[in-house]
């Protein structure tokens, strides 16, 4: 039997003449397919596409406009391209992405910029303090040191240390209240 008749059976739902014509027509299909997708799973998953949709779509098919097999080639060689574009598309996201993770997402100058705006701003306003304050608050947050290290440190008494630096943070939480 031709394609074009085993189609306008398979139009029909006759699964012996899809059989027939499966047989006929996937090895045409499937050299087609592996010549535009080159990769053999990727091949094998859109013969059977294309396959599944002639079963579909066999109704579609107009002896007029050419033979059975030049229609089965063309809907084969779309889904190949389609596949083969889907592909391409999806590499090139997955690029992008990979690139866009790369780069910060920030503009590091303008960070860098600012950083140090703010150290000059702090430090314009440690010089605000009196020697004392400033000592302790360099000693407990710059250097790390408890408030009873820097009593030892000092030879000043406990409380004395926790009034500098109570009084010198203040003075420096509203300094830079102005930074703000």
């Amino acid at each position: 039997m031709e394609a074009e008749e085993l189609l306008a059976l398979v139009a029909g739902g006759d699964q012996k003449a899809f059989e027939e014509l499966y047989g006929m027509v996937s090895g045409p299909v499937f050299g087609l397919v592996r010549r535009v997708v080159r990769d053999p799973a990727q091949s094998e998953e859109v013969a059977q596409e294309v396959l599944l949709e002639l079963w579909r779509s066999a109704p579609r098919f107009d002896p007029d406009r050419g033979s059975a097999l030049s229609w089965i080639l063309t809907v084969a060689h779309r889904r190949a391209v389609d596949r083969v574009r889907s592909a391409r598309a999806s590499g090139e996201r997955e690029e992008r992405e990979a690139r866009r993770a790369h780069h910060p997402a920030f503009d590091q100058v303008a960070e860098e910029v600012e950083a140090g705006l703010e150290r000059e701003w702090v430090r314009r306003c440690l010089d605000r303090l009196t020697a004392l304050q400033r000592q302790s608050v360099t000693l407990a947050y710059y250097e790390g040191y408890t408030y009873r290290e820097v009593a030892e440190r000092l030879s000043l008494p406990l409380g004395t240390v926790k009034t500098r630096m109570r009084d010198g943070l203040t003075r420096l939480r509203h300094c830079l209240g102005g930074a703000a």
